[in-house]
């Protein structure tokens, strides 16, 4: 295949290539300040459209559930965009009411649309209503939290400690239902939850991504991973599940050619 942007290269580090969830586009954003959406043939790949976001280099950016909206978090900044793909209009979110941080970096939208969850400092994760990106409420972890994942179903989040802690919370009370400590964490760098709801992946700084069952996670306070993945020898930043939950695929950006899949 040629490279899927290869009309328009971006002119510094790509953070984000992500597909749209229904038709067959394919999104790239990077710390160059801009977002481009390319129609993926395999043959060409033609650009449909590129936005620049003036002095916003992008740390992260996300189509939403429906596929209408980009999602655009900044490297410094306390602001964010939501670029509407129908109205072809971009719309800066300067300040969410309730939301004391500094910066807004990493978030998560809920697979059923509904939220977004902003991971801030200090252990706070704020959820957004995705509908008008107000505040509903504040929940707060132990410690820092580095990553969160929505179940499928959009009833509960997993939120991953710096410290190798993993809480549970219910997304309706935003009560933390458990926590459990991930076996031999000495740093929480990534976490996902497989389509069928069925495994917890956490990856961490030594590399190692312990994989545990849903139900053990629930239950157990010091839960024994069905298997520890210990293939990678730089710190984990990334793991997911195929949908079908039979491939995991687990990569560090640290070093080069750093993919496995499981």
């Amino acid at each position: 295949c040629v490279p899927a942007n290869q009309e328009r290269f971006a002119h510094g580090k790509l953070v984000t290539v992500q597909f749209h969830p229904s038709a067959q586009v394919v999104m790239t954003a990077g710390h160059d300040r801009s977002v481009s959406l390319f129609q993926v043939d395999g043959i060409r790949n033609p650009k449909i459209q590129s936005i620049y976001l003036e002095s916003f280099p992008i740390y992260k950016a996300r189509f939403s559930m429906d596929g209408e909206q980009v999602i655009a978090t900044g490297t410094h900044h306390s602001m964010f965009f939501v670029y509407d793909m129908m109205a072809g209009s971009i719309i800066p979110i300067p300040k969410v009411r309730g939301v004391e941080e500094k910066f807004l970096r990493n978030f998560e939208l809920s697979p059923d649309g509904s939220f977004m969850l902003l991971i801030g400092t200090s252990g706070y994760l704020h959820l957004l209503s995705m509908k008008t990106k107000e505040l509903i409420s504040t929940m707060k972890v132990n410690g820092r939290c580095t990553a969160s994942a929505f179940t499928p179903d959009s009833s509960k989040i997993y939120s991953y400690s710096k410290e190798g802690e993993v809480f549970i919370w219910d997304v309706r009370s935003r009560k933390c239902l458990h926590k459990f400590e991930d076996e031999g964490s000495l740093e929480g760098k990534c976490i996902a939850v497989s389509k069928n709801n069925q495994y917890v992946a956490c990856g961490s700084s030594s590399g190692v991504v312990n994989l545990y069952t849903t139900d053990v996670c629930l239950k157990e306070n010091r839960p024994k991973p069905v298997k520890a993945i210990m293939n990678l020898v730089t710190s984990a930043t990334c793991v997911t599940f195929n949908p079908t939950t039979e491939i995991l695929a687990v990569a560090s950006r640290d070093t080069d050619e750093a993919v496995k899949l499981v």
